[in-house]
């Protein structure tokens, strides 16, 4: 399995359904395999949200990064 199907399995399992209570979504634009980074477009109510960038932190970078070690960091675009 490739990073970007790992990240997209963890993202629809854990993270989406998450956001989604909130009004919230996201979208994986683009996952470089050689460095682990993965950047990310927040949507819907999150999209705006001042808290977005804890979010990301918090939350969406926490969860990619303990559940797939080869993820070193998540970029917003």
């Amino acid at each position: 399995m490739s990073l970007r199907e790992d990240v997209e399995r963890v993202i629809e399992q854990y993270i989406r359904p998450v956001l989604a209570r909130d009004g919230g979504n996201i979208a994986v634009v683009n996952v470089e395999e050689h460095s682990g980074t993965v950047m990310v477009q927040l949507l819907g109510a999150c999209k705006g949200c001042p808290m977005s960038q804890m979010t990301l932190a918090m939350f969406v970078e926490d969860q990619l990064k303990q559940k797939i070690p080869s993820v070193t960091k998540v970029v917003p675009v």
